[in-house]
């Protein structure tokens, strides 16, 4: 025979496939529990005295508002009648700021979560839903 005389009948074909199979499961569980934490906390307070200076001196002109150092000088006036109108520095008032700073303990209650995670193989998995 030669090659014109042959005829294929049959072919085999190679076919593939995938399926998934699990052989475990993750259980994954949290947990939130309650820390008590402290921190140091920096206040600060500011006081301010009044000192007053009495004067009495006659003046020409109204002198004005000054800062000397950390003390405010705020001068105060009046008009006092003689038979001319003469303006007179009766007193300063001297402001002065003092700065002053504690430390305090504050506490908090703070939350904290955690997971654990735990591997289940799947006839365990099985046996807890037959059995349950």
């Amino acid at each position: 025979m030669d090659d014109k005389d042959t005829i294929q009948l049959v072919e085999e074909e190679l076919v593939l496939d995938k399926q998934a199979v699990s052989d475990a499961r993750i259980l994954v569980s949290t947990r939130t529990h309650t820390v008590r934490d402290f921190a140091d906390v920096e206040l600060g307070r500011e006081v301010v005295d009044v000192e007053r200076v009495a004067f009495g001196t006659v003046v020409d002109v109204a002198p004005k508002i000054r800062i000397d150092g950390d003390v405010t000088i705020i001068p105060i006036l009046e008009e006092r009648l003689v038979v001319e109108k003469r303006l007179v520095l009766v007193e300063e008032l001297r402001i002065t700021k003092r700065k002053s700073f504690r430390t305090e303990r504050v506490e908090a209650d703070l939350r904290k979560q955690t997971a654990s995670v735990e591997r289940i193989k799947v006839d365990e998995a099985t046996e807890e839903t037959s059995n349950g």
